[in-house]
C-alpha cells in the first residue's frame, strides 16, 4: 500500500506542476480527488482491519472525528461504529467497506480515464496534433518498460527490504 500512495503522489505532483486542473480538464482533475479520497478511506479500514490496539485506538480516533460535523455528527459516529463504541460491528462494517471501496474505486478510475479520453491530456510539451504518433508500438512498449521498471524497484522492496516501509 505504501507503494501505491508513493505512486499516486507522484501522479498528483505532476499533475499540479503540469497544471492538470486547469480549463478544460476540471473533470478530469475533481475524480481524480474523488479517487484519491476513496483511496484514503480504504487505506484507514485497511489499517483498521488487523484489530490491535493502533488499530482500535485508530478508529476510535479517526471515525470520532466525523462527530464534528454540525446536527448529524453524533449519527454519522453512530453508524459508522454500528453502536455506541467502536467494537466488532465496527470491524463487521470495516472488513464489509474495505471489500466494496475497491469496486467504487475501479468505478473511478475507468470514470477518470473516460473523461481523460475526452478531453485529452495536458501537453506540456506543445507538441502539434500532426506530430502525434500512435499508441501502438511507441506507447504500449514505452508504458511496458515503465511497468517493467516498476516492478523491478517493486521486488527489490519485497525480496530485500520488506519491513522497510512498516512500523519499527
Amino acid at each position: 500500500a505504501s507503494m501505491f500512495f508513493i505512486v499516486v503522489y507522484l501522479h498528483i505532483f505532476r499533475g499540479l506542476y503540469y497544471s492538470s486542473y486547469s480549463s478544460p480538464r476540471e473533470f478530469v482533475w475533481c475524480i481524480g480527488v474523488v479517487i484519491f479520497l476513496l483511496m484514503i478511506v480504504t487505506a484507514f479500514i485497511g489499517y483498521v482491519l488487523p484489530w490491535g490496539q493502533m488499530s482500535f485506538w485508530g478508529a476510535t480516533v479517526i471515525t470520532s472525528l466525523a462527530s464534528a460535523i454540525p446536527i448529524v455528527g453524533d449519527s454519522i459516529v453512530t453508524w459508522l461504529w454500528g453502536g455506541f463504541s467502536v467494537d466488532n460491528a465496527t470491524l463487521n462494517r470495516f472488513f464489509s467497506l474495505h471489500y466494496l471501496l475497491p469496486f467504487l474505486l475501479v468505478g473511478a478510475s475507468i470514470l477518470h480515464l473516460a473523461a481523460l479520453h475526452q478531453y485529452g491530456s495536458n501537453n506540456p510539451l506543445g507538441v502539434a496534433a500532426v506530430d502525434k504518433i500512435s499508441f501502438y508500438p511507441y506507447f504500449y512498449v514505452k508504458d511496458l518498460v515503465g511497468w517493467v521498471a516498476f516492478a523491478i524497484f517493486f521486488a527489490f522492496w519485497i525480496f530485500y527490504a520488506p519491513n522497510a516501509l512498516g512500523h519499527p
